[in-house]
């Protein structure tokens, strides 16, 4: 009986170290990106220059599945987030910080007052997010990142929409990778910015 017990006592003391060990061990660090980083340059207006409209941005909306800071890849019906990555920041207000460098950095066409900017317009910009997603065609195959945005020119006090479209932005990634894929966000969330400038300029124009 007491060879037993010391047997069983050491099976049990041998689980336990296991168990801590489980605790103490160190998950694998996931890594942080981002996408649609842009430096604005320093742009000269001059006095002859039209005051460019002002528009004021609202909250921008996205899909529920990719809100926040995991990755969405999408494979026909099945939808999974990219393992072992994040973004630095949710997806939703790097996408908006974008918008608005992409905004700063051409003031002589649109003044766009942002988020945290004090300031009335009667033109407000709404933009709704309905797709950001890195897509596959197949199970291991090289995705593209799909962006689709649909824009409302809007005017107060009337409420009345003025300009309306969707916008669609597909850019293949150069691998399978993650690093490929984040890069492909990159590129398609710059090239959207400048067509939502394009057409806001255009929207807004007398």
């Amino acid at each position: 009986m007491i060879r037993r017990f010391a047997s069983v006592a050491a099976i049990g003391a041998v689980a336990a170290g296991l168990s801590a060990c489980s605790l103490l061990s160190t998950p694998k660090p996931v890594q942080l990106y981002r996408f649609g980083a842009l430096e604005t340059p320093a742009t000269d207006v001059t006095a002859a220059t039209p005051a460019p409209v002002s528009v004021a941005l609202r909250r921008i909306e996205f899909p529920e599945a990719s809100k926040g800071d995991r990755i969405l890849g999408v494979t026909g019906t099945e939808a999974a987030y990219i393992k072992g990555a994040r973004w630095v920041s949710p997806a939703e207000t790097l996408f908006s910080d974008s918008l608005e460098s992409a905004f700063a950095a051409q003031p002589d066409r649109v003044r766009l007052l942002g988020r945290r900017e004090p300031g009335l317009s009667t033109r407000v910009l709404n933009v709704d997010v309905t797709t950001f997603e890195a897509r596959y065609a197949a199970p291991g195959a090289t995705p593209e990142a799909v962006i689709t945005v649909r824009a409302r020119m809007v005017v107060l006090p009337e409420r009345s929409v003025t300009n309306e479209r969707t916008f669609t932005v597909r850019q293949p990634a150069a691998a399978n990778r993650v690093s490929s894929i984040v890069e492909a966000f990159d590129l398609a969330s710059r090239d959207l910015n400048v067509q939502i400038v394009d057409w806001t300029a255009g929207a807004t124009a007398p």
